[in-house]
């Protein structure tokens, strides 16, 4: 039985990892297939062909596509979470959410986890348990900590790809850091830049934390530097 319980309104740092650490993204059709589940399951009453609809009208989808689609249709939404930050990488994901429904993260992160595992085992014929076991969940009930959070999901997360110890022994060179995340597709780094604007993703309380891109890039530099991610270091994912 899960330790945690959700309530409406309350902010959590969702996570989960292929088992035994296996990939699940194999590649960037993976990552885009995992970002339409959870602008799709992020609805009380979706339609679960409105996906292989969209791709058979409009091709190959995109932010724009999906967003141009969902305007022309007019389609009403009843969203279970409010997807504050999300981070993809190899064997891995992060989420911030907010439950806006009762019960709404739970029916989210279920739908999310089969879909998911569904389309993954389909693709690459393979069989047997995908996540290593329930997601896993933290409640978010500081401020400094949300923002702390941030910055590790869009900018420490992925920066590791090209900095393996950045966690345990800091930033070696912070402008390649910056760089490697500015042009990192995968996490909500270039929503909080201003530099797109996602269907998937409400900021919330994070919006106004971060009003505007200058403030976020200022705090995200300030984290690396004093390495103030580490305050919360032991609830991350290893």
């Amino acid at each position: 039985m899960r330790r945690i319980k959700f309530v409406k309104g309350g902010i959590y740092h969702i996570f989960n990892r292929g088992v035994e650490k296996r990939t699940i993204f194999q590649n960037d059709s993976d990552k885009w297939r995992f970002l339409q589940d959870l602008y799709l399951f992020n609805d009380k009453e979706v339609s679960t062909n409105l996906l292989w609809k969209m791709e058979h009208k409009e091709g190959k989808l995109n932010f724009r596509t999906l967003k141009d689609f969902l305007d022309k249709n007019q389609l009403e939404r009843k969203p279970l979470v409010k997807i504050m930050a999300d981070c993809l990488m190899p064997n891995h994901f992060h989420l911030i959410l907010e439950e806006i429904e009762e019960n709404g993260i739970s029916n989210f992160m279920h739908k999310i986890g089969t879909g998911y595992a569904s389309y993954f085992n389909k693709k690459y014929e393979r069989t047997g348990s995908f996540f290593q076991g329930p997601f896993k969940a933290v409640l978010v009930d500081k401020d400094l900590y949300l923002q702390y959070l941030l910055i590790y999901l869009n900018v420490i997360n992925p920066g590791q790809l090209i900095e393996p110890k950045l966690k345990e022994e800091g930033v070696s060179d912070l402008d390649a850091i910056m760089k490697f995340a500015d042009n990192y597709l995968w996490s909500t780094h270039k929503e909080y830049l201003g530099e797109r604007d996602s269907v998937i993703i409400d900021k919330g309380e994070l919006g106004k934390f971060f009003p505007e891109p200058e403030k976020y890039c200022e705090f995200a530099r300030d984290v690396l530097l004093s390495k103030k991610f580490n305050i919360a270091s032991s609830l991350f994912l290893e």
